[in-house]
């Protein structure tokens, strides 16, 4: 499955559907816009508690940069993973949301966003601002700081420490990342810049040293354009991957909420069946004419509290076994990110060390000649 982005659009995106049997047909075309990501991605949060549900790239983002056809690969890049993470699970490939994303016509998919009710009515902006409003809670609720009762598991505690301090690591990583980054595309520019005057100064000179300069300012500008390459990999494979694991992270403390209100739920549930219970015997002590009304309440209770205990303890094993694909998944990409980096860096530095050692003869010819 691929998607690619639209140029100049932004808002849409044009996904190819390939080597998927269950689909209609080998291949299928469809168009979306931007705000059909954030519709599946809400439907999936809302319908697959306990499962970490791939994160969308951010909507907003500096006027000047959000057009540029950077930013359109990178937006294109970081949609191509949400999908195709999504088509890879085990459980949400089979999701009907899925399927009319990716095989129904545009005014189908206009159609079914327009006809949601409560939380999927919202716009697209109101959807990140939830999403937003989520994440700055999130830190409080898995914590325990917003409400009286919090699981008490070691291994879980654990587990929340260790996904606090990933979070605060990737995001150190991913900005000295994106600092990197910038150095190259700086280093790129001042030899491009350096290169352009000095063959200047090499057309002011005659013979051997004109001739020099040059190609010292040619070479220059040759190891420009390698530079501005290789920022333009470093942002795609190594400081965007890395990117996208902070969001992830992100995604899985949402779902960390998610577990922290499904277990206050049944634990409240359970303190008040217990009192209802109380009650429902001194009722039939007393031999009350609301014995009738008391069982009532207290079996529809009891169904209620047997069904949040079931919630909640799907969403933990949920969450056990989504811990371990994301440990597995993150392996695997957070090295390939890094192989990459290191592999650009070594060639990277290897035509700069061939560049200017090519020069060494010429220069010292010059320098002998002068002596």
């Amino acid at each position: 499955m691929n998607i690619y982005e639209l140029e100049g659009a932004l808002i849409s995106s044009t996904i190819v559907l390939t080597n998927l049997p269950e689909y209609q047909g080998p291949e299928k075309i469809v168009i979306r816009r931007y705000s059909d990501f954030i519709w599946l991605h809400d439907r999936l949060f809302e319908k697959y508690k306990g499962i970490f549900i791939p994160p969308l790239p951010e909507k907003n983002a500096v006027e000047k940069f959000r057009f540029s056809a950077e930013f359109i690969e990178m937006r294109r890049q970081a949609l191509d993973i949400f999908v195709n993470r999504i088509a890879l699970h085990p459980q949400l490939q089979q999701s009907e949301d899925l399927k009319t994303f990716l095989q129904v016509d545009e005014e189908t998919m206009e159609r079914a966003r327009s006809q949601e009710t409560g939380i999927f009515k919202k716009k697209p902006a109101d959807f990140m601002q939830i999403f937003k409003d989520v994440q700055s809670k999130v830190s409080d609720a898995v914590l325990g700081k917003e409400k009286p009762v919090e699981e008490s598991n070691p291994e879980y505690e654990k587990l929340k420490n260790y996904i606090f301090e990933l979070e605060e690591d990737l995001a150190e990583a991913q900005k000295h990342a994106f600092r990197l980054v910038k150095r190259h595309k700086e280093l790129g520019q001042s030899l491009s810049d350096f290169g352009k005057a000095i063959k200047l100064l090499g057309a002011c000179e005659g013979n051997s040293l004109g001739k020099a300069f040059s190609e010292l300012g040619s070479k220059s500008e040759m190891l420009s354009i390698k530079l501005q390459k290789e920022a333009h990999n470093l942002l795609m494979k190594f400081a965007e991957p890395l990117k996208d694991y902070v969001r992830a992270v992100q995604s899985i403390k949402a779902t960390m909420a998610e577990r922290a209100t499904a277990f206050k739920h049944q634990y409240e549930l359970a303190e008040t069946i217990k009192l209802k219970e109380i009650n429902l015997d001194k009722l039939m002590l007393i031999r009350s004419d609301k014995v009738g009304e008391a069982e009532i309440e207290y079996r529809e209770l009891k169904v209620e509290g047997e069904e949040a205990t079931k919630k909640y303890e799907m969403i933990v094993q949920l969450m056990n076994e989504e811990i371990v694909r994301f440990q597995e998944q993150k392996t695997w990409d957070v090295g390939v990110a890094f192989h990459e980096l290191a592999k650009g860096q070594a060639q990277l530095a290897n035509e700069i060390a061939d560049a200017w050692r090519s020069l060494l003869p010429k220069l010292e010819a010059c320098s002998s000649a002068q002596t």
